[in-house]
């Protein structure tokens, strides 16, 4: 079991520390198995598309001059459309409206992943961030936000996660 010292402070005077440099450890990585076709027998939900394999597709979405940022409903509606949109699964949703103005956070949690948003209305700003896997379609869920907000602009980052 780890133990904490706890140093307090005393009148004499210590040595000064002396740091090493760091040393670089690689981990021990294990080869990945072949991932075999989607079958019943081994359901992992992972996707393949043009020889890829991966886990899901992870958006970042920022929508500027955006409208009704701080509209609690609002914001969920637009979270259960963009997750039927997508052809996902809704377990639960979670928001946080910030007194005085200042925004809304939240999450959907979905068997494929999650939504989540963060609002700055004073600025117009949105961050969303879509995770889905399997047959689900994040992408269609920008769609929904489009509609949803009018953003003036958007800026859009994708990430392949779990890439066997």
């Amino acid at each position: 079991m780890a133990r904490l010292e706890l140093v307090a402070a005393t009148k004499e005077a210590r040595a000064p520390r002396v740091r090493t440099s760091a040393k670089t450890v690689r981990p021990h990585v294990a080869p990945v198995p072949p991932v075999p076709a989607n079958t019943d027998q081994f359901k992992d939900h992972f996707i393949t598309r043009n020889g890829l394999t991966y886990a899901g597709s992870h958006l970042i979405i920022d929508l500027w001059e955006a409208e009704g940022l701080g509209d609690r409903d609002r914001i969920e509606q637009a979270l259960i459309d963009a997750v039927k949109e997508a052809g996902a699964t809704l377990l639960h949703i979670h928001l946080h409206t910030f007194t005085d103005g200042g925004g809304i956070s939240g999450v959907a949690v979905l068997a494929e992943s999650h939504i989540s948003v963060h609002t700055w209305p004073e600025k117009g700003y949105a961050a969303f961030d879509v995770f889905m896997c399997g047959d689900a379609q994040p992408r269609k869920a920008m769609d929904v936000f489009k509609r949803a907000f009018n953003p003036g602009r958007i800026v859009v980052g994708e990430h392949k996660r779990g890439v066997v």
